[in-house]
C-alpha cells in the first residue's frame, strides 16, 4: 500500500484516534500512580511513563511476527485454548483491579485515621507504571496491526497519540489531584477496566463502545454533582439594606 495513498492516510487517521482512546487509561494509571510519590518526583516519573509506553510499543511493532504468535494457543483444556496473549491479559488485569482496590483500601483508611495514604517510593511507582504500559502496549499494537499493514503508519499513530497524552498529561493529574471524587472514580475505571482485561483473556469479547459509554455516563454524573456542590457551597451576596435618615 503506498503511504500516502488516501486508504493509508484514513487509516493513519482512525488509528490515531483509537491509540488516543486506548493511552486514556493510561493517563489515568500514570497519573494516580504518580499522585503517591513526592510533589518533586510526579512530573520526572509522568515522563518516564511515557517514555516506557513509546518504547515499549515501537519495540513491540518492530517484533510484528513474535506478536501475531502470541495469539497462538500453548495450553488446551477440554475446549479451551490458552495463548500468551490471553494469559498476559489475564495477569495485567488481575494486577490491575488488585492495585485498584489497594489504592481505595488505602485512601478509606487514611481517612479513617485523618492521614494520607502512604507513599510510594520512586522505583516501586517505575515498577508499576511499566507493567501497566507492557499490557496496555499489547493491546494497543494488537489493534493497530489490526487496521494497518504498514509499520511506520502504526509508529507515526503510535508516537502523535503518546504526544497527545505527555501534553494532557498535567491538566489531567492536576484535575484528578484536586477533585477526590473524581480520583476515586478513576480508579473504578481502572477496576473495570482489569475486569474487562481478564474476560477478554477468558475469550469472552466485550465491546468497547459498552465501557466508553459507561464511562462517560459516570463522568457526566459525576460532572453534574460538581456543579451542584459549587453552586450549593458559593457565598450568596450580602443584600445591604438602605438606613432611612
Amino acid at each position: 500500500m503506498d503511504f500516502f495513498s488516501t486508504e493509508n492516510i484514513v487509516s493513519l487517521l482512525t488509528l490515531t484516534f483509537l491509540e488516543i482512546i486506548l493511552g486514556i487509561d493510561n493517563i489515568v494509571f500514570i497519573s494516580i500512580v504518580s499522585g503517591r510519590l513526592p510533589a518533586n518526583q510526579q512530573k520526572k516519573a509522568q515522563l518516564i511513563g511515557i517514555g516506557l509506553a513509546l518504547v515499549g510499543r515501537i519495540i513491540l511493532l518492530l517484533t510484528i511476527t513474535w506478536i501475531i504468535g502470541l495469539s497462538k494457543p500453548f495450553i488446551h483444556v477440554n475446549q479451551f485454548a490458552l495463548s500468551y496473549r490471553d494469559l498476559i491479559l489475564i495477569v495485567g488485569g488481575l494486577f490491575l483491579v488488585g492495585k485498584s482496590t489497594s489504592e481505595i483500601h488505602a485512601r478509606i483508611e487514611g481517612t479513617q485515621h485523618n492521614k494520607a495514604p502512604k507513599k510510594l517510593s520512586f522505583g516501586s511507582a517505575l515498577i508499576q507504571i511499566f507493567i501497566l504500559d507492557a499490557v496496555f502496549s499489547l493491546d494497543s499494537i494488537i489493534t493497530a496491526v489490526g487496521l494497518s499493514d504498514i509499520v511506520l503508519t502504526m509508529i507515526i499513530a503510535i508516537v502523535i497519540a503518546l504526544g497527545i497524552m505527555l501534553i494532557f498529561m498535567k491538566p489531567v493529574n492536576n484535575f484528578i489531584q484536586k477533585h477526590p471524587a473524581m480520583k476515586i472514580l478513576a480508579i473504578a475505571f481502572l477496576i473495570m477496566i482489569g475486569t474487562v482485561l481478564v474476560i477478554e483473556g477468558l475469550h469472552v469479547h466485550v465491546p468497547k463502545g459498552y465501557i466508553y459509554v459507561s464511562m462517560a455516563f459516570a463522568l457526566g454524573i459525576e460532572f453534574l454533582n460538581m456543579l451542584i456542590r459549587k453552586r450549593t457551597t458559593s457565598p450568596k451576596p450580602v443584600v445591604k439594606r438602605a438606613v432611612n435618615q
